[in-house]
């Protein structure tokens, strides 16, 4: 018979999302379909509507998200109705060129299903009442009442993690969190430097305390971000607006520049900071991204030195084995989430949430359902 709920459409970039009633097809048999109880707001979704990030249209947006397994198809092993979920925006096929050498970020179906707006089999799981079909951000769709996924994007957690916590799990902390412990090589005692504090950069704050670094700075152009930096274990504060982050680094390094750099600030003047104030042999972790077709100009001399560079996407994600971890380091008081949570609001509001973010004025809001 199929599912009939609300959801948060875009029909043209620049224009607010719109809130209407759409439908599902019955489940395939590997599908799980989750009652959602929680998303939040990410710069991501915001890339879409601004028309920086370029998807098909007319799309559902939304892809951090947690919520309730209401139903599963009959080949559905691992999940079970009733089950607490994070949702995952990385599906993989676990055998292609690049599944095969441990990067499940750059599945080859991942990649070329992802910018067609379709879900991992290629197709649609959700339309209007007209029978058109609707796209999904990143195989997700997440900002509705029912989201229908393959299982194995539902990742079950402890039904201790309150929704609005966990949603938040599935990609901003993972990015950050994941982006110290997965991706850097952070060594006990190191000096890091981490760049922007929104969401992902206060989640690599703490991932980087969680890795064992003896010195964290914060960098940022808001107090009030700074000050909560010092709160989830930066060691120091630099609003970038009254110091220069690279002679931060150097001063506190004795000249040599940082050990690891994460960045999550998302300008060019920053990525080229980032090279600028890690030493030599040091590693620069980049989380954050601009419109694909810009330029962004180095001085070569900047790169040189045996410098890492990584982009990371998802912070080495392994959602089977990450997500269940990040909630019970929650629930044992290792990783704050609390505080990362600015706003809630309804999906009716989702267009104000987005202002807010737009005007840099939250962190996360989430959508409660």
């Amino acid at each position: 018979m199929g599912l009939n709920y609300r959801a948060a459409v875009l029909h043209k970039s620049g224009t607010p999302l719109s809130i209407e009633q759409v439908s599902s097809p019955d489940p395939a048999p590997t599908d799980v379909v989750v009652r959602m109880r929680a998303a939040g707001l990410c710069h991501t979704d915001l890339e879409v509507i601004d028309g920086s990030l370029r998807y098909p249209l007319p799309m559902i947006l939304g892809h951090e998200a947690s919520g309730t397994v209401e139903e599963i198809g009959s080949a559905v092993r691992n999940v079970k109705v009733g089950d607490h979920v994070v949702l995952s925006w990385n599906p993989h096929c676990g055998h292609c060129f690049y599944c095969d050498r441990d990067l499940p970020i750059l599945c080859e179906t991942y990649l070329g299903e992802g910018p067609k707006g379709v879900h991992f089999d290629g197709s649609s799981k959700a339309r209007t009442p007209d029978g058109k079909n609707l796209t999904h951000l990143m195989f997700l769709g997440a900002f509705a009442e029912v989201c229908v996924v393959p299982e194995q994007q539902a990742i079950v957690v402890p039904k201790d993690i309150a929704f609005d916590r966990s949603c938040l799990i599935g990609c901003g902390v993972m990015t950050g969190v994941g982006a110290a412990l997965n991706v850097a090589d952070i060594k006990y005692g190191d000096t890091v430097m981490v760049i922007g504090c929104g969401a992902v950069g206060l989640a690599a704050v703490q991932g980087a305390v969680m890795a064992g670094a003896g010195h964290v700075i914060a960098v940022d152009l808001d107090d009030k971000k700074l000050a909560l930096a010092q709160r989830l274990g930066a060691t120091q504060s630099v609003n970038a607006t009254r110091d220069d982050p690279v002679e931060v680094a150097r001063a506190a390094t004795k000249g040599r520049g940082v050990d690891v750099v994460l960045e999550s600030a998302g300008h060019p003047v920053v990525f080229c900071q980032t090279v600028e104030a890690v030493r030599v042999g040091g590693q620069v972790i980049w989380l954050s991204k601009i419109d694909v077709t810009k330029d962004v100009s180095f001085r070569w001399g900047s790169l040189m030195g045996e410098k890492r560079l990584r982009r990371s996407s998802y912070g080495g994600a392994r959602p089977l084995r990450d997500f269940p971890l990040l909630a019970r380091a929650y629930l044992d008081g290792k990783l704050k989430l609390d505080e990362l949570i600015t706003g809630r609001a309804k999906l009716d509001a989702i267009n104000l949430g987005f202002d807010d973010l737009r005007a840099g004025k939250s962190i996360r809001t989430v959508i409660e359902f």
